[in-house]
């Protein structure tokens, strides 16, 4: 049997590119088809051998970029799209072996659309940029001409320009948050998640051309599609319900816990630990205190309300969303108020918005006037007679039962944070374990934190150490990935684990949640506590940011190496 070789060339996709080369090897070593494989521009990748070149029967490209085709002269050679390859790598080393070019999906088959798109999670990381990296390669294989704006961690990355939108066939929203719309009024648009995009990137193209509605000006659908549904999100989204609107509000908060956490620490290294005290009135550890706990901190839950609002209504909702968690912090609810006053304006906002209607000449008064008004009436009277008291009694007693764990208690709730953590790696389980923890700190709770960070460090850290550990039970290709992983890990970025655990799903993923249910409940039992939600080892040595320094990075410790040892057992070889 001929030997085959295959280029996979990931250019913008390299998690896609990485994710296509091994599921080319183990396709390849079902069906006992001898195959080399080579992953172009990946730093430290092996070239395929001249002398494999020479007696090849085929070679199959796969991607886009510099592939170095010209090396292969005259021999037989196919090609297919990254997400071919994803999609059906069956059908492509059919395709390849038989000498005919992989097919390109639905290519061209209602004509080539210009397509421009919007990617965004919670944390403006990871899930962003994979969801782009799909829609990018799921275009390219149906033929299509795409650009993808990310908003990211640090805001929109490849901003799409006015010319690019109105020359759009649609816009395509992949996104676990809130996105603003009113650029894209008159233009057809669809929005869904950023789990769609990464899943099924040439799916939601196909949905996307075929559902995508009319958006009128302030957001809404075009009435002349739907009347009913003005100013209502489109299908999509609301099936993706109170979560988005929940994750989108975290997202915006994030910002404030982070200064605030960092400021009180600093605070703390500068002037000591009664540095915020009444006496220190003057000094830099008093300042910093002040700007971190009674600004940033301040802001949180206003913050988490307002985006949670303006996730459901859009700007008619961030006023009365902000009020609302305003007097939610005044009440003492803190963040659980905060949520129900985002939810309860949101709702309010769209309604009123949808129910009222003006004539024309002064439908402008609706933003700026009525809407404001009468929302934030609802939301602050609510909040004050029948959402807060309750709400705050909850609060307190979480509160006191969170700050008095320790023994069983404690091991317990490490064990579960730790393990939701790892479990899908960025999906709705971490996220929910995440969120959680990142809003008990505007209560004064650091303890979950601690056991969050360190169990979403483990998985990327766990793994990078097992392809050292055990380099036979990897793949070329996961070997060269380890040292990124490692990078990854050490930002709390867990979803570097993925490509390994997309690979192995039913012998990574247990060995990640045992690593990372390990790390979380030794965080917790040796009381470990984290005042900043995010930035992994990087803010470890800031005075005062961690309680128990030494727990944590034996915690870290301990959780990796389990991660490691359990993969090394239980992974088989590679085919």
């Amino acid at each position: 049997m001929a030997q085959l070789l295959a280029v996979v060339g990931g250019g913008d996709l390299p998690t896609h590119a990485v994710l296509a080369l091994e599921a080319l090897r183990k396709a390849a070593g079902r069906r006992n088809q001898p195959i080399l494989l080579e992953l172009r521009g990946a730093p430290g990748a092996n070239p395929l051998p001249e002398a494999a070149i020479r007696e090849a029967g085929a070679v199959l490209l796969v991607g886009s970029g510099d592939l170095g085709e010209g090396r292969f002269g005259a021999l037989r050679r196919a090609r297919a799209a990254i997400a071919d390859v994803l999609t059906d790598v069956n059908g492509v080393l059919d395709r390849a072996l038989s000498g005919a070019e992989a097919a390109p999906g639905a290519r061209a088959a209602a004509g080539t659309k210009r397509i421009v798109a919007i990617t965004s999670c919670p944390t403006g990381i990871a899930h962003t940029f994979m969801a782009a990296e799909g829609l990018q390669a799921a275009a390219e294989a149906l033929g299509h001409t795409i650009r993808v704006e990310t908003q990211g961690s640090v805001g929109a990355r490849d901003t799409l320009t006015a010319a690019e939108i109105a020359a759009a066939d649609i816009v395509l929203i992949a996104a676990d948050t809130g996105i603003d719309r009113a650029r894209f009024a008159g233009k057809r648009v669809y929005a869904t998640n950023t789990k769609a995009a990464i899943r099924d990137g040439q799916g939601l193209i196909g949905t996307a051309l075929a559902e995508a509605q009319r958006q009128a000006a302030g957001g809404a659908v075009d009435a002349g599609v739907d009347a009913a549904a003005e100013a209502r999100p489109e299908a999509a989204e609301r099936r993706a319900g109170a979560y988005k609107h929940l994750m989108t509000g975290v997202s915006f908060m994030l910002p404030f816990v982070v200064a605030g956490g960092l400021l009180i620490a600093l605070a703390f290294a500068v002037g000591g630990i009664d540095a915020m005290a009444p006496d220190h009135a003057g000094t830099l550890g008093y300042a910093l205190g002040q700007i971190g706990a009674k600004a940033a901190f301040a802001l949180i839950v206003p913050a988490l309300a307002g985006y949670i609002a303006y996730s459901i209504a859009d700007r008619p909702g961030i006023a009365p969303g902000m009020i609302g968690g305003m007097l939610a912090a005044n009440l003492q609810a803190g963040f659980l108020g905060g949520i129900a006053a985002g939810f309860i304006a949101g709702y309010t906002a769209r309604f009123l918005n949808t129910h009222i209607r003006l004539p024309r000449n002064l439908e402008g008064l609706k933003p700026v006037l009525i809407l404001p008004l009468l929302a934030t009436t609802i939301t602050g009277l609510l909040m004050i007679y029948v959402v807060g008291v309750p709400v705050a009694a909850v609060l307190s007693a979480l509160t006191t039962w969170l700050k008095g764990m320790q023994g069983a208690s404690a091991l317990v709730l490490g064990l579960v944070l730790g393990g939701m953590m790892a479990l899908d790696m960025g999906g709705p389980i971490n996220k929910a374990a995440y969120a959680s923890a990142a809003a008990l700190l505007s209560s004064g709770v650091d303890a979950p934190m601690a056991a969050v960070m360190l169990g979403g460090m483990t998985p990327p850290l766990g793994l990078a150490l097992a392809t050292r550990l055990f380099p036979a039970r990897f793949t070329q290709a996961e070997r060269e990935a380890g040292g990124a992983a490692a990078v990854l890990g050490a930002a709390f970025i867990t979803e570097g684990a993925i490509p390994f655990a997309a690979a192995d799903p039913l012998r990574v993923i247990p060995s990640l949640v045992a690593g990372s249910a390990v790390a979380g409940a030794l965080a917790l039992t040796l009381g470990v506590t984290l005042k900043v939600p995010h930035g992994g080892l990087f803010v470890l040595p800031i005075p005062n940011a961690v309680t128990n320094l030494p727990g944590a990075v034996l915690a870290l410790a301990a959780g990796t190496l389990v991660t490691a040892l359990t993969v090394g057992l239980i992974k088989k070889r590679p085919g």
